[in-house]
């Protein structure tokens, strides 16, 4: 794309994940500027933000509310200006994990069985047994999901879900290996397998050490240690959950392998996070690719998809 092109890095934003979104920007922009591009950071802290003048190409890396749901989308599309990734229903339908769960169903995308729990009046057990997952719906980075592997810890973790949102997702709890999947102009990147500290599971303190004060930081491992057939069939369920959100240019989707090798889709993300040892660049550099380089290819792709000849 053409480089005198203005790129304005949106980062930080209102929500629960500003700090996350922060070092993502700062790297982002980095990365552009490193490549000869016209970059400038823009950290935003409300919901009308304002952009530099002569702003060709906003480059979107507000993770969770605001920036991931299709708010911002809608505002950047009211005012004309072209930015990257998802458009405004596809983040939508994508950052809510139920309206995405409901999408999988249809599409027939491998994911696991799940109910919708109403607790605006309270909370109460779903017909779900335990072992099970509570998930508030809207809400990014693992935030607020807990496994619940025993019945007397079921009502106390629907109370504190409930905290969130007044309809949690209650998903059954599948044992396997965790994965994810980066996907680029319609192709699956190579696979990542997540391995927690000491047999735990994988949740915001563990994801963000540097935030959260934990000492035992997840392990990951690109390419996954799996077979080629298992790897063939990881990267088909992403792929093909993606393709069933509508999701533009790129995104990163989570999938769990069980001891069968039967796949399945907990979400995809549209504004998956972006610093240099992040996941998606981390399977982006296994396909190789630079960092620099992917973030030129997501500008590039999103210029061409809005629209604009590059």
């Amino acid at each position: 794309m053409d480089e005198s092109i203005l790129i304005a890095v949106l980062m930080g934003g209102p929500g629960s994940e500003r700090e996350v979104s922060l070092a993502s920007g700062k790297a982002v922009l980095q990365a552009l500027q490193e490549e000869g591009l016209t970059a400038v950071g823009v950290d935003v802290t409300d919901t009308t933000p304002a952009l530099p003048e002569n702003t060709g190409l906003v480059f979107n890396v507000i993770h969770g509310t605001f920036g991931e749901d299709g708010e911002l989308q809608a505002y950047l599309e009211s005012l004309g200006v072209p930015y990257t990734g998802a458009g405004v229903e596809d983040s939508r339908i994508a950052f809510d994990k139920a309206l995405s769960k409901a999408v999988f169903l249809e599409k027939e995308v491998p994911t696991p069985r799940s109910e919708i729990l109403d607790v605006s009046g309270g909370a109460k057990l779903p017909s779900i047994p335990v072992p099970f997952v509570v998930k508030p719906p809207r809400e990014g980075s693992s935030v607020g999901i807990e496994i619940v592997k025993e019945q007397a810890e079921a009502l106390p973790a629907i109370e504190r879900g409930a905290k969130f949102c007044d309809d949690l997702l209650i998903e059954e709890f599948v044992e396997g290996r965790e994965l994810t999947v980066g996907v680029l102009d319609g192709v699956a990147l190579p696979v990542v397998e997540i391995i927690p500290p000491d047999g735990g599971s994988y949740d915001f303190a563990t994801k963000y050490t540097w935030l959260s004060g934990q000492k035992n930081a997840s392990n990951y491992i690109c390419p996954a240690e799996i077979s080629p057939e298992e790897t063939a069939i990881v990267q088909a369920a992403a792929l093909k959950a993606h393709e069933s959100l509508g999701i533009g240019v790129y995104s990163r989707v989570d999938v769990l392998l069980n001891y069968l090798g039967n796949p399945y889709v907990l979400e995809a993300n549209t504004i998956p996070g972006m610093t240099a040892s992040s996941l998606l660049p981390m399977g982006a550099k296994a396909a190789g690719y630079s960092f620099g380089g992917l973030c030129r290819r997501i500008s590039e792709l999103s210029w061409q998809q809005r629209g604009v000849k590059a």
